[in-house]
């Protein structure tokens, strides 16, 4: 290997740098869309879910209610 750097070779290494900074920052925006359309969905997903557990609770109660009821006319 050479043990000194001429001044082009230092701007060719300066060129090959700024590329990858530019490859670098692309690939960092893409990551930060995916990462933003996955929050996207788990938020749904979480919605979803505390409407169905909500459902879950009313009908539980419902029943609770329904068979409390029925007890009541038996006696």
């Amino acid at each position: 290997m050479r043990s000194t750097w001429t001044d082009s070779r230092l701007d060719d290494l300066n060129g090959r740098v700024s590329a990858l900074d530019g490859r670098v920052t692309d690939l960092s925006n893409r990551v930060d869309a995916g990462f933003d359309r996955i929050n996207g969905r788990i938020d749904s997903l979480q919605h979803a879910i505390i409407r169905v557990g909500g459902a879950l609770v009313v009908a539980f109660v419902a029943l609770i209610a329904a068979m409390l009821g029925l007890i009541a006319t038996q006696l």
